[in-house]
């Protein structure tokens, strides 16, 4: 398949999921992002992280303050991502969601001020995704910062993915990162171990 294939379906895929989430009652969703929230917390590998990478969700993304707030509360170091150009991002240490400034896409983020976290202090990272198949690949908004970003990366990846976001499969480039498991609001998918 070639790269304006793979770009079309993406853009496709895309444009249906969104408007499937947009469906969705509020109520609905409120339910689904609490039963997400709780696989994460009961989760071992977020039990035995001591540095969680997290991020906050808007709009149609899994609500995720809970999960940012029970971190701490849990005394795990949290970090979240900065985006620091056009195509990059770091992670960042916050002590409360107060740290959090408006940032790119007015998306809730560290300020400047907060302290970088190497990538390798990181024990445990929960990544945002509009869709996901069975094979742990995710799809994303389509900037490329979560990819960047993942690029070899040691810590353990998970990514959240309400059930109406699940698809039998996304393409992907050389690019495209997977993750290590997918967490909907009634399972855990795991990505099958490659020999």
């Amino acid at each position: 398949m070639d790269a304006d294939t793979i770009k079309k379906i993406k853009a496709d895929l895309r444009k249906d999921i969104r408007s499937r989430l947009a469906e969705l009652s509020n109520s609905t969703r409120v339910k689904i992002d609490a039963d997400i929230c709780k696989q994460v917390l009961e989760f071992d590998e977020y039990l035995k992280a001591d540095t969680v990478f997290l991020y906050y969700g808007i709009d149609w993304e899994i609500n995720t303050e809970p999960l940012i707030q029970a971190a701490m509360s849990d005394g795990k170091k949290v970090v979240l991502p900065k985006c620091i150009d056009k195509i990059h991002m770091e992670a960042r240490y916050i002590n409360s969601l107060n740290d959090l400034i408006p940032g790119v896409y007015n998306i809730p983020e560290p300020s400047d001020e907060s302290q970088i976290c190497p990538t390798e202090d990181i024990d445990f990272a929960i990544i945002p995704c509009i869709a996901c198949d069975s094979d742990c690949r995710r799809l994303g908004q389509g900037g490329g910062y979560y990819d960047r970003f993942l690029r070899n990366s040691t810590f353990y990846k998970a990514a959240l993915c309400k059930s109406e976001g699940l698809v039998s499969e996304i393409p992907v480039d050389d690019f495209d990162e997977f993750v290590d498991c997918v967490i909907t609001e009634n399972e855990i998918i795991f990505r099958a171990a490659i020999d």
